[in-house]
């Protein structure tokens, strides 16, 4: 079994963030082999320093640290790092994931994730706007994401609940710190039906600059954020923001041009993010991702012919592709591939007519149905 103490321990290393972190994890696969690599293989990372390769070395577990990694234990809460199977998959494309999540509940490995953000003091029109809208989705099979916040973010959560849907809390604070405290029953009520998610320490305070860090998660596990009820100053926008700069979709619910707290999103829509009515605006925008395309006359039968068929190499790819969007990097990280070579094998396979490519680099086998 993985030993997930190294994680926090590497982590805890002066001078490693996520970037770095993530790119150790690239090199070496775990954060065991970190600690046992030589000085002269860390000259294949980026970002390595003399420095830096003597402070893993000599590093030991902080005391703070070993509490919190205690605290989790006693607790029972779930440690999903990067190279588990249940961490979200669309979270490992981003400049930044965290190395691993602490999880209150179950976290699926699911990609159909919609985020939804707005403002904390919303209007009658903004909740129920949000709750009508998420229960949509949900019933749709998509997985509501928000930050459990007060206003918009509960209305969010709540409607994926009546949905009876999934959903996903991202907390600005650690697990054992519900932030707001007036949400404790919906705390628990998302991790019966989803998750409670947060890359704090267990006791970390819902300190003013953990939110915009904790939005690139909610941004990042997501397909496409949407927007309801966000002034010209809000968070949301920082969201959005995050979402556009992580090559994601980006959407707005109107609100009325008369009230200042849909400034926001009105500017979000004419600066080119897709204006919703309804639930079927947003399923109609991801189709290209969440319906895989497929020839109607295209049996299942003449597919597998067709995989019988594949070479040795084209078989190794394509056994490491599934129904589930992969990112060409990842594919390649996976596989010890270079880039080149993978794209050539991943043509012919195109080519072939049983993996799909969707726009940013993501591929998933054909459908065979």
């Amino acid at each position: 079994m993985e030993n997930i103490l190294s994680w926090f321990v590497l982590k805890s290393v002066p001078g490693i963030g996520n970037h770095l972190f993530k790119r150790l994890i690239e090199c070496f696969n775990s954060p065991e082999n970190v600690f046992k690599a030589s000085g002269k293989d860390f000259f294949e990372v980026k970002g390595i320093t003399p420095r830096l390769v003597t402070a893993i070395k000599h590093h030991k577990i902080p005391d703070p640290v070993k509490k919190d990694f205690d605290l989790v234990m006693k607790k029972g809460y779930k440690i999903v790092t990067m190279s588990d199977a249940d961490y979200p998959p669309l979270l490992l494309q981003i400049p930044d994931p965290p190395p691993f999540l602490y999880v209150f509940g179950r976290l699926k490995n699911s990609f159909k994730n919609i985020a939804v953000v707005g403002s904390r003091n919303a209007t009658e029109y903004g909740i129920s706007t949000t709750r009508r809208l998420c229960k949509d989705l949900a019933l749709r099979e998509m997985t509501i994401v928000s930050g459990m916040a007060i206003g918009i973010d509960s209305a969010a959560h709540q409607g994926a609940l009546t949905g009876k849907g999934n959903t996903i809390a991202v907390l600005g604070s650690g697990l054992e710190i519900v932030y707001p405290a007036e949400n404790r029953k919906l705390f628990h009520r998302i991790a019966e039906h989803g998750a409670v998610i947060s890359e704090f320490p267990l006791l970390t305070e819902p300190e003013p600059h953990n939110f915009p860090i904790r939005n690139r998660i909610i941004s990042g596990i997501s397909l496409g954020t949407v927007v309801v009820e966000a002034t010209k100053r809000s968070g949301s926008l920082i969201t959005a923001r995050l979402a556009a700069e992580q090559n994601r979709e980006v959407f707005a619910i109107p609100g009325s041009i008369h009230s200042f707290k849909s400034t926001g999103t009105h500017t979000l829509i004419k600066q080119g993010a897709k204006l919703v009515e309804h639930a079927q605006d947003i399923m109609e925008e991801l189709s290209y991702i969440i319906e895989t395309p497929h020839e109607k006359d295209k049996t299942g039968n003449e597919i597998m012919e067709r995989v019988s068929q594949l070479s040795s190499e084209e078989s190794l790819v394509f056994e490491a592709i599934d129904a589930y969007p992969v990112h060409i990097d990842d594919l390649a990280r996976k596989l010890s591939l270079k880039p080149g070579k993978l794209s050539s094998i991943l043509l012919q396979l195109e080519l072939k007519g049983i993996v799909h490519q969707s726009p940013g680099k993501l591929f998933s086998r054909e459908a065979m149905e």
